[in-house]
């Protein structure tokens, strides 16, 4: 697998988590939404948007691992959150897991799957 990271040259490119673009060959994983459940379903971190960040990247981790990848391999994040001041305050959570800079958009949205559901994680990865 190639991974070329795209840059523009913008300052504001050094101080992100994520890149402009990144450009790959090869085998592709592309996730479900991932969010804050346990491996019994239970919703972690109610409330807690910092637990449910941490729990959201750890199940995309599993399912990585499943494919035989880790965070590097991922070259794109989308992001899901009910409160978005919540997440650019507690963002440092995912950082991580930004391996690379990876592209990467955040969304605010009004409501996940369930109600107690702060954040949803999916995932575009690069494979050998």
């Amino acid at each position: 697998m190639s991974r070329e990271k795209i840059a523009t040259g913008r300052a504001y490119e050094d101080k992100v988590l994520h890149g402009a673009g990144v450009v790959v060959s090869g085998r592709t994983l592309y996730t479900s939404g991932l969010t804050s459940r346990d491996a019994e379903g239970n919703i972690v971190g109610k409330g807690d948007m910092a637990a449910q960040i941490r729990q959201a990247f750890a199940n995309l981790g599993d399912v990585l691992r499943a494919a035989g990848a880790d965070y590097a391999k991922v070259v794109k994040y989308t992001i899901y959150v009910t409160d978005i001041d919540a997440y650019l305050r507690e963002g440092r959570n995912a950082r991580p897991f930004m391996v690379d800079k990876p592209g990467s958009t955040l969304v605010e949205v009004r409501r996940l799957a369930d109600p107690d559901l702060m954040v949803e994680v999916e995932a575009v990865a690069a494979l050998d």
